[in-house]
C-alpha cells in the first residue's frame, strides 16, 4: 500500500485551481458571485481553499441543520476546528416547542463572543432556523462579559459576587453551563462561551493559574492566560438583534439556495408555539424570530457567494467548476474495479478517503485477492460525499460510500452534554443517607451518614450504619472496602439484618454451597470439551474479507475481538463453545453471519436456533440480505411454513443443498437430518426449555457452538467464572449509529400527531407502548380520530399467539403504519423501518425497561426519536423524575449500559447461573454475592479441580499470601477536612475510592487528581493517604492488624500458630528488626495471639518508614 496522504495536501491541490484564485479576486470587486458545478464535498474543499487565500469572516447558510452539520464536519476534517464555528438553533427540537438546549446555547454564545475580537478570520456555518432566532446585541454582550487574566489582582469573593449578579448558580460541583463552585483557593465556573468549564486558582488576591477541565473526571485539560466568562442569554429579554449585526461589514455570506432559505424563515414564523408557557416553568422559552423581510434585509449589505443551481436574480459574475458526484457502487466490486480502471485509463489519480486505516487496508486486500492491481492513494480523513474533478483529473472517493455505510457527523455540543450524564451516574453510585448498604461481616443495614467522633483530643470521621432494632455499627474510614451499596431488583427494598444473630453468616454459607454446585457442573463440562476433537476450519478467504468489509457499520474494537476469537476457535481442533453477550443493536447477529459464512466456505452446514417464529423470519431476512451476493443458500423452518414446504426443506437439507438453516425448536426434531453439520448458533439461550437444551447437548458434543444473549452478563461475573466458559462481550455501540433523540413531554395528542405525521412523511413506522390493556383500544380510536387515514394495529400478550404473530408480521411487511402494543415489543423483534417510539405513562417503567424499549428504534441509518410521555414532572416522585431525566440525557446507545447496569446485572447473573440465584442476590446484595462467587470458584479450583488449574495454582503458591486483609486502627486525625471537600456524599465516595486502592501508582495518581480538583492537600489528608501504603507493606509481612495509638504501633501477627508463616523469611525479617532495635520493640504472646509492639511511632509516616525497612530485609532474603 502507498503512503497515506494528509487531507491538507488535497486542499493545496484544489487551491491551485485557477477558479479558486478567480473567486478570490472577483469577491474584491463584485457583490454577488455565483459558483456552479461544485458537487459532493468539493464545496468544502473550495471553501477552505478560498479561506486560506483570502482570510476574512465567512458565514455559510445551508438549507437545514443536517446539511449544515455535515458541511461543518467536512470543514473541520480539512482545517481543524480552531477557526470554524457552528451556529445552531438554541432549541432542542423546533423553536415552536420552546425547549432550550444549553449545549447549543454555548455554541451560539461562543460565536458571538469570538466575533467581538478585531481582525477576525472565521468560518461560521449555520442554517435558517438558527439565524432567524434573535440574539443579544454586541454592545449588550460586551457589558455582560467578565474577562479574567493570569497575574491579575482580583479578589475571589468579588468574582463570585459578579457571577451571582450574572445569574450563575452556586453548586458543589460544576456540571452544566451557568454554574460555579468555590473550594478553598479554587473557583470553578462554566461560562456560556466555552465547551468546557474553567478552573481559576487564586494565590491570595492574585490569579495564579487558569485551566479548563473535563466535567466527567473533573480533571484539568489545558492552561489559559485570559478567559471570558459570559452568562446565559437564552432567557434574556434584551434579544433585539441578530447574528448579522455582529458580523464585520467586510464579511462574505455563502448561500446554498436563497429561495428555500427564505421560505423556511417564513414558515418558521407561521408556526405557533405549541405549549402554553407557564411563567413558573423555567424550561420553556418562547423564541423571538426575524421575519422573512427582516432576514433578507439583514443579509443584503454583505457580499454573497451563491451556490443556487437556478438563480432568479442575475449575479455580477459566475464561476463554473467541473465536478461530478461519486457513482453508486452498492458494494459491487466488479462494477467498482471496472469503473476505477476506466478513470485510470483517462489519466485520473484515485484518492480513497477514510478515517480508519483498517478500511483502507481492507480495500487494498480485496483488490489484491481479486488480482486487481488498482493503484489508489489513501487519504487520512474522510469527507461526507465523494466527487471527481475533471480539471484536476482527480477522483476523491469515500470508503463509506463504496461500502454503503452510514456516515455520522459530530458537533462540539456533544461534549457539553456529557457533564449531565456523568452527574447522573455519579448520583446513582454515591451513598446518600437512607440508602441500603451491605457490610461483609454484619449484613444489610441503612447508611446514616458521616459522623465525627472525638477520640482523645483529636477528631475522626466514621460512617454510621443502622441495623434492625436501631442497633448501629460505626465503620472506620479504613474499613470502607467492606461496605458496598446494596443493589437488588429495582423497587424492592431488602430486610435489615439483626446484629449478632448469626443469620447473615448462615445465608452466606448457604449461598456458597449452592454456587459451588453450579460452578462444579460448569467446570466439568469445560474439562470434557477440552478432551474432545472437532473439525478444524481453514483460514479466511477473500470472500470472507469482502463480506466483512461490506458491513454497514464500522466494526467496534469489541466486535473485531469477538470475530477474531470465534474464528480462532473454529480453526482450532477443539470444539468451540463461546457465549457472546451484547446490548440490543450491538451487532451480535453480524458475528453469527460471519461464522456461518466461514462454515459454508468449508462445506459445512450451520443450524441457527431461535426462540420464536417471528425471530426466525427476521433472522432469515437478515442472513439472506447480508449473503445475497455470495454463493450460499439460506432457508428457515418454523410453524409458519406449510408441511409441503417443510418436507422440501428437510430433503434439501439431507442432500446438503441448504448451507444455513434457521428455525425454532423444530430444528432439534427427530426428522431433521443434516448432511454435515459444522456449526450450531443459539440465539437467546435463556429462553429455551429444559427438553430443548437436553436435545441440544446431544447435538453439540463435537459441533462448534456459538451462543448469543442480549442480557449483558456482568463483567464482574465473567472474571469469577473464567475457565468455565469462553465469553466475548460487546459493550460498545457501533460508532456511526445515530444517537436516539429522546424527549420527555406531558401527554399531548398534538405531540403524538406531529410525531406520527413526521414519521409517515419519511415512509417510516411508529411504535406506541401502552402498558394497560384496558385502554389500549381507546388509544387506537383516539389516534384514528386525529389522523383519519393512518393504518393502526394493536398487539398485546393476552391475544391468541397465532393472531399476534400475524399482526407483527403484517407490521414487519409494512402493511400497517402504527403498532400500539404492551411491552411485548422489547423482546427482541428487530424492525429497521420503525424509527419513532412513543411510551405512554413512561414514569411507570424501570430504567432498564426504558432503555430496552428505546433500543428497538434507531436500528437503521435514519435519525430516531423516542418520546416519553408522563404527567407534569413536578407531580412525579423524585425517583421517577431522575429516571426520566437520566434516560433523556443518555441519548447515545450503549451509555444506557451504565444506568441499567444494576438491574441488568441481576438479570444476567440469574440467566447465567440459574434463576434461584436471583433470590440469593436479593438477600445478599449484588457486590457481596460477587465476592462470595469468586471465593467459591477459587476454593473449587484449589480443592476439587487442582489438576485442571495446576499452573495457576503453582504461581499463587509462590506469592505467599498469609493474610487476606489488614485492619488499621488509630487515634490520629486522618481525614479530608470539610473545608477541603465540602460535600458529604463526595467525601464518602472519595474515602471509598481511597480504601479500595492497592498499588503505588494508584496512590500517586489519586494524589495528583485531588490536588488538581481541590488544591493543596492538607496534612491530615496526606497522612490518610499513607494508610493505603502502610496496608500494602503489611500484607506480605503477615500482619493482620495494625494499631497506632498513644505514639506506639502494635502489629498483630497471623493468628494460626501452625501457619507456614512462622517458618518463612517474612517472619524472620521481623525478628531481625527486633534484634536490631531491642529497646524500641517488644514481642508479646497472649493465649494464641502474637503481636509486636514498636515505640516512638507518632505519625503514619513513621510507621511506613519502619515497615519499609523490614520489607527491604524480607526482599533481600
Amino acid at each position: 500500500m502507498v503512503k497515506t496522504l494528509d487531507i491538507t495536501e488535497l486542499r493545496q491541490l484544489v487551491e491551485k485551481l485557477p477558479e479558486v484564485a478567480a473567486a478570490g479576486s472577483l469577491l474584491k470587486k463584485v457583490d454577488v458571485l455565483s459558483v456552479k458545478g461544485l458537487q459532493g464535498s468539493s464545496r468544502a474543499l473550495f471553501t477552505t481553499s478560498l479561506f486560506n487565500k483570502n482570510p476574512d469572516t465567512y458565514l455559510y447558510i445551508l438549507n437545514d441543520a443536517e446539511t449544515a452539520g455535515y458541511f461543518y464536519h467536512d470543514l473541520t476534517q480539512i482545517m481543524g476546528s480552531q477557526n470554524i464555528l457552528f451556529f445552531p438553533s438554541a432549541y432542542k427540537r423546533a423553536a415552536k416547542y420552546g425547549q432550550l438546549d444549553a449545549a447549543n446555547e454555548i455554541l451560539r454564545t461562543e460565536t458571538l463572543s469570538r466575533l467581538q475580537d478585531d481582525n477576525n478570520s472565521l468560518i461560521i456555518v449555520s442554517y435558517p432556523d438558527a439565524l432567524s432566532e434573535k440574539t443579544v446585541s454586541a454592545e449588550h454582550l460586551k457589558e455582560q462579559t467578565l474577562t479574567i487574566s493570569v497575574g491579575e489582582q482580583v479578589d475571589a469573593t468579588f468574582v463570585s459576587e459578579i457571577l451571582d449578579d450574572y445569574g450563575f448558580q452556586f453548586v458543589d460541583y460544576v456540571y452544566e453551563p451557568g454554574q460555579y463552585a468555590q473550594r478553598g483557593s479554587i473557583l470553578d465556573v462554566f461560562s456560556f462561551s466555552s465547551e468546557y468549564p474553567y478552573r481559576i486558582d487564586f494565590f491570595g488576591d492574585e490569579v495564579e493559574t487558569i485551566r479548563n477541565f473535563d466535567m466527567e473526571s473533573q480533571l484539568s485539560k489545558e492552561k489559559f492566560d485570559t478567559i471570558r466568562i459570559v452568562p446565559e442569554f437564552g432567557r434574556n429579554s434584551n434579544k433585539n438583534s441578530s447574528l448579522f449585526s455582529s458580523l464585520p461589514s467586510s464579511s462574505i455570506i455563502g448561500i446554498e439556495d436563497i429561495r428555500w432559505i427564505a421560505s423556511r424563515v417564513e414558515s418558521l414564523n407561521g408556526d405557533d408555539l405549541h405549549i402554553d408557557i407557564n411563567p413558573n416553568d423555567v424550561n420553556y422559552v418562547k423564541a423571538d424570530l426575524l421575519t422573512k423581510e427582516e432576514f433578507l434585509t439583514a443579509i443584503k449589505p454583505f457580499r454573497h457567494i451563491r451556490f443556487d443551481t437556478k438563480m432568479q436574480d442575475t449575479p455580477d459574475a459566475v464561476i463554473n467548476f467541473n465536478t461530478s458526484v461519486q457513482p453508486l457502487y452498492h458494494k459491487n466490486f466488479d462494477l467498482l474495479s471496472e469503473s476505477l480502471r476506466q478513470y485510470l485509463d483517462e489519466g485520473y489519480t484515485i484518492y480513497i478517503l477514510s478515517d480508519s486505516e483498517k478500511q483502507q487496508k481492507r480495500l487494498f486486500h480485496i483488490f489484491e485477492d481479486r488480482n486487481d492491481s488498482i493503484p489508489f492513494i489513501p487519504v487520512n480523513k474522510t469527507l461526507h460525499e465523494g466527487f471527481t474533478d475533471e480539471t484536476l483529473k482527480i477522483c476523491c472517493f469515500t470508503d463509506h460510500q463504496i461500502f454503503d455505510r452510514f456516515h455520522k457527523y459530530s458537533l462540539k455540543s456533544d461534549k457539553t452534554r456529557s457533564g449531565k450524564v456523568a452527574l447522573t451516574l455519579k448520583e446513582i453510585n454515591q451513598l446518600q443517607p437512607g440508602d441500603y448498604v451491605v457490610h461483609m461481616d454484619h449484613g444489610i443495614g441503612r447508611f446514616s451518614g458521616l459522623v465525627r467522633l472525638p477520640i482523645g483530643d483529636k477528631i475522626q470521621e466514621v460512617i454510621k450504619i443502622s441495623y434492625l432494632n436501631n442497633d448501629s455499627v460505626f465503620v472506620s474510614i479504613h474499613a470502607l472496602h467492606k461496605v458496598s451499596k446494596y443493589k437488588g431488583k429495582e423497587g424492592e427494598s431488602p430486610k435489615l439484618n439483626k446484629l449478632g444473630s448469626g443469620a447473615w453468616e448462615r445465608v452466606k454459607a448457604k449461598t456458597k454451597s449452592k454456587i459451588k454446585d453450579i460452578a462444579r457442573d460448569l467446570i466439568k463440562l469445560y474439562a470434557e470439551r477440552q478432551q474432545e476433537k472437532g473439525f478444524a476450519y481453514s483460514k479466511d478467504t477473500y470472500l470472507q474479507t469482502e463480506l466483512e468489509a461490506s458491513f454497514m457499520y464500522e466494526d467496534t474494537p469489541d466486535q473485531v475481538k469477538a470475530t477474531r476469537d470465534v474464528k480462532a476457535d473454529m480453526q482450532s481442533e477443539q470444539p468451540m463453545d463461546r457465549l457472546i453477550c451484547g446490548d440490543v443493536g450491538f451487532g451480535k447477529t453480524e458475528i453469527a453471519i460471519r461464522a456461518a459464512f466461514k462454515a459454508a466456505t468449508d462445506g459445512k452446514q450451520t443450524a441457527v436456533l431461535v426462540p420464536t417464529t417471528v425471530l426466525a423470519t427476521q433472522h432469515y431476512h437478515t442472513f439472506k440480505d447480508r449473503l445475497e451476493n455470495f454463493p450460499v443458500k439460506v432457508d428457515y423452518i418454523s410453524r409458519a411454513r406449510s408441511s409441503k414446504e417443510q418436507k422440501k426443506i428437510l430433503n434439501d437439507l439431507e442432500e446438503g443443498k441448504i448451507d444455513i438453516l434457521i428455525g425454532t425448536h423444530r430444528i432439534v426434531g427427530k426428522d431433521v437430518k443434516f448432511k454435515d453439520l459444522g456449526l450450531l448458533i443459539i440465539d437467546e439461550e435463556q429462553k429455551f426449555g429444559v427438553s430443548t437444551k437436553e436435545k441440544l447437548k446431544q447435538m453439540k458434543v463435537n459441533v462448534d457452538t456459538l451462543t448469543m444473549t442480549a442480557t449483558p452478563i456482568p463483567r464482574t461475573l465473567q472474571f469469577s467464572l473464567m475457565g468455565s466458559r469462553d465469553l466475548s462481550t460487546i459493550s460498545t455501540p457501533p460508532p456511526n449509529r445515530y444517537p436516539i433523540q429522546t424527549e420527555v413531554h406531558v401527554f399531548d395528542i398534538e405531540i403524538i400527531r406531529d410525531a406520527i405525521n413526521f414519521e409517515l412523511s419519511r415512509n417510516g413506522q411508529v411504535f406506541i407502548v401502552n402498558n394497560r390493556i384496558q385502554n389500549i383500544y381507546e388509544m387506537q380510536e383516539l389516534i384514528k380520530r386525529e389522523i383519519p387515514d393512518v393504518r393502526i394495529a394493536v398487539g398485546h400478550g393476552q391475544m391468541d399467539p397465532k393472531k399476534l404473530e400475524g399482526i407483527i408480521s403484517d407490521f414487519m411487511n409494512l402493511e400497517q403504519d402504527v403498532l400500539i402494543a404492551t411491552t411485548i415489543i422489547e423482546s427482541g423483534i428487530d424492525m429497521p423501518n420503525v424509527n419513532t417510539i412513543i411510551v405512554i405513562n413512561s414514569q411507570n417503567f424501570g430504567l432498564s425497561d426504558l432503555h430496552q424499549l428505546r433500543g428497538r428504534v434507531g436500528r437503521s441509518n435514519r435519525k430516531a426519536f423516542c418520546y416519553l410521555l408522563a404527567p407534569p414532572l413536578y407531580t412525579l416522585s423524585a425517583d421517577s423524575r431522575r429516571r426520566l431525566q437520566a434516560i433523556e440525557n443518555f441519548a447515545e446507545l450503549g451509555s444506557g449500559l451504565n444506568i441499567a447496569m444494576q438491574d441488568l446485572d441481576i438479570r444476567g447473573a440469574g440467566n447465567l447461573l440459574g434463576a434461584e440465584q436471583s433470590g440469593f442476590i436479593a438477600d445478599l446484595g449484588y457486590e457481596t454475592y460477587r465476592k462470595i462467587l469468586t471465593e467459591a470458584v477459587q476454593e473449587l479450583r484449589k480443592d476439587e479441580f487442582s489438576d485442571l488449574y495446576k499452573e495457576v495454582l503453582s504461581e499463587k503458591a509462590k506469592e505467599n499470601e498469609y493474610v487476606q486483609d489488614v485492619h488499621v486502627e488509630s487515634d490520629l486525625e486522618l481525614m479530608f477536612p470539610v473545608m477541603y471537600i465540602p460535600n458529604d456524599a463526595e467525601r464518602v465516595a472519595i474515602y471509598r475510592e481511597l480504601d479500595n486502592m492497592e498499588t503505588e501508582t494508584e496512590i500517586l495518581d489519586f494524589t495528583i487528581r485531588m490536588e488538581d480538583r481541590f488544591g493543596k492537600l492538607p496534612q491530615q489528608a496526606r497522612e490518610l493517604i499513607r494508610i493505603v501504603r502502610l496496608r500494602r507493606l503489611a500484607k506480605p509481612l503477615g500482619i493482620e492488624k495494625i494499631v497506632l495509638k498513644n505514639g506506639k504501633m502494635s502489629l498483630n501477627l497471623v493468628s494460626d500458630i501452625e501457619s507456614p508463616y512462622y517458618q518463612s523469611f517474612a517472619f524472620g525479617s521481623l525478628l531481625n528488626y527486633v534484634q536490631e532495635h531491642p529497646r524500641n520493640c517488644k514481642l508479646r504472646e497472649e493465649g494464641k495471639k502474637r503481636s509486636l509492639l514498636i515505640g516512638n511511632v507518632e505519625t503514619v509516616e513513621n510507621a511506613v518508614t519502619i515497615l519499609e525497612e523490614i520489607s527491604e530485609k524480607n526482599n533481600n532474603y
